[in-house]
């Protein structure tokens, strides 16, 4: 890609398809001049939609071969954005965010590998840091232990995501317990991961056990998006990652 634009690997499959949309649809009210290519997997071409900044790569249905189609023609060092379906931007602080961009759209220092802009969950723990602090843009960013926070979007070289998906099973059933698996795998010393001191995101969560959550689905609705036919009448509990219960983007 070019400097300061990034392609966005979004991790999904056909079934939520819907759900991944949604996502990107939030990325175009939130940040409509945001520096994404969204790269989306599909099984089925008809599964997905035409969109404006979107481009589709055939892949098989399991996660981690999803993960390496996405990633096959990519070299280590290229910037990507990691955008699983099942988050998307409630709020963002989008001239803090895109200065991030820039200065990792320039290259980035050699010693950043990843780079987090939602300050939440563990990542409030100092257990969970090293201690160690860099200034990147302006901003001032803290420096992880572990890949903790992984599924939250942030900018990553690709090394880091095809290291620790080398390191899954080749079959991973449920998803959810790739959140153990990636607590077995070790972070290479020269993959540093961080996160900015102050949190500049909100995110939603998208579903819980393979239903919408509340939040999603009221953004769906709002948008006038059409709801699955395999969710039920009742919808996951509302789950908010950044803060508590934030103003919706409109």
């Amino acid at each position: 890609m070019t400097p300061a634009t990034f392609r966005a690997i979004v991790l999904t499959h056909d079934r939520t398809a819907c759900v991944a949309r949604h996502m990107i649809a939030r990325y175009a009210t939130g940040w409509p001049d945001h520096p994404f290519t969204f790269r989306i997997p599909y099984q089925q071409r008809s599964a997905v939609a035409d969109g404006p900044r979107c481009e589709f790569v055939p892949a098989p249905p399991g996660i981690k071969q999803t993960v390496e189609a996405l990633l096959a023609d990519l070299p280590d060092d290229e910037w990507i954005y990691w955008c699983l379906d099942d988050k998307y931007p409630i709020r963002f602080d989008v001239a803090r965010i895109a200065s991030l961009a820039r200065a990792l759209g320039d290259g980035g220092p050699p010693d950043v590998s990843g780079l987090l802009f939602c300050r939440a969950r563990r990542m409030l723990d100092e257990a969970y840091l090293t201690g160690r602090r860099l200034t990147l843009g302006g901003e001032v960013l803290l420096e992880r232990r572990t890949y903790e926070q992984f599924w939250i979007h942030q900018f990553f070289r690709v090394k880091v995501v095809r290291h620790l998906f080398d390191h899954f099973p080749d079959v991973i059933r449920p998803a959810a317990i790739m959140d153990r698996l990636k607590r077995k795998v070790a972070l290479p010393a020269d993959h540093r991961l961080w996160v900015t001191d102050v949190n500049h995101a909100v995110f939603g969560e998208s579903t819980k056990a393979g239903v919408l959550t509340e939040n999603c689905l009221e953004s769906m609705r709002r948008q006038g998006m059409p709801i699955p036919d395999w969710q039920p009448a009742v919808a996951a509990p509302e789950c908010i990652i950044g803060g508590d219960a934030p103003p919706r983007l409109p």
